[in-house]
């Protein structure tokens, strides 16, 4: 497939899924920004696990999708806004809450967007997912000095263990790589345990807690397996906090665990546009700050038209992946 990105400055270039595993890079007319809205030239978006499913076609899924669509979290500078927009400029950099950010140019209402400090020019800045973490870190309620098991060690994993370290909980990290734990442990993590068998990971939670389990577990894969191993380790009133994404099909839950433990169970996962802008505002800030350091986290970078090549990584996760990014402009 031959494809090439446009550098007319009235023409944009998006990707559009056009079946299971395809896609194609095609020159559109660029979009004008309505009322209260302003047009992002992007420097690129970060590619998010949720798109998997979609990117595998399921029953569910209609092609071609719209242009730039599955594409989340992108970040860029504002080159024209529309009539009543307040605050922002051409110009400005900033991280964006928009859905067609795999493409050179997206739209995003004003409320939607975040500024980038110049403590972070230069620096991709995927802000939705940064964003995620802090929310879900907000909705977990951990305190210093509580045990906490983060349950697949991926982007939102190590941010997650960054977050906890630092409010001074200890944290057990459970994924499957070897570079995930190495990772997590670099985040802060005060053990880190390979996720292979299930009932000798309960045990060694068991050993590293006295048999007390966890104040606070996160599971953070969206998948059956990881979420029953969640609600095993998460001690007697305990917070089970469900942040991995489960859009592949319905769960089962052992609500008799569930039950007599007595967990409050948390569904960390925000809809509200308001709430998604607050933790990205609060990444933004602890970033700046060196807080976190999500930077280091950024392991590989494609071309907008390699995107099915990041999109495939994603899914297959070789080590030493952590978290793709789609670059538009450098």
């Amino acid at each position: 497939m031959n494809i090439s990105i446009s550098q007319r400055t009235d023409t944009m270039s998006a990707a559009i899924v056009t079946g299971p595993g395809t896609l194609r890079i095609e020159t559109l007319p660029l979009p004008q920004p309505d009322r209260g809205q302003v047009r992002i030239r992007l420097e690129g978006c970060g590619v998010c696990a949720s798109n998997l499913v979609p990117w595998s076609g399921p029953e569910w899924m209609q092609f071609p999708t719209e242009p730039g669509a599955l594409g989340h979290e992108g970040w860029g500078v504002i080159d024209a806004v529309g009539e009543d927009v307040q605050g922002f400029a051409p110009g400005d950099r900033v991280a964006a809450l928009s859905y067609h950010a795999y493409a050179t140019h997206d739209i995003a209402d004003q409320s939607a967007i975040a500024p980038l400090p110049t403590a972070l020019a230069g620096q991709p800045f995927p802000g939705e997912p940064l964003g995620c973490a802090f929310n879900i870190f907000r909705r977990s309620g951990i305190t210093p000095g509580e045990t906490v098991a983060i349950v697949g060690i991926g982007f939102l994993g190590i941010l997650l263990t960054e977050l906890a370290s630092a409010a001074g909980a200890r944290v057990i990290a459970i994924s499957r790589r070897p570079s995930s734990l190495a990772a997590a442990k670099q985040a802060g993590a005060g053990a880190a345990i390979a996720m292979d068998d299930h009932w000798r990971i309960i045990e060694e939670v068991k050993q590293l807690t006295d048999g007390r389990l966890c104040d606070c577990v996160m599971e953070a894969v969206g998948k059956q397996w990881p979420l029953d191993l969640a609600g095993e380790l998460t001690k007697e009133r305990g917070r089970l906090v469900v942040a991995g994404y489960h859009q592949d099909g319905p769960r089962q839950v052992n609500m008799q665990l569930w039950n007599w433990r007595g967990l409050d169970v948390i569904n960390a996962h925000e809809r509200d546009p308001a709430v998604y802008m607050r933790g990205i505002n609060e990444a933004i800030e602890a970033t700046a700050a060196g807080r976190i350091s999500p930077s280091r986290l950024y392991t590989h970078r494609f071309a907008l038209e390699e995107l099915a090549a990041a999109l495939d990584m994603t899914r297959d996760r070789p080590e030493d992946f952590i978290k793709a990014l789609v670059i538009c402009d450098e």
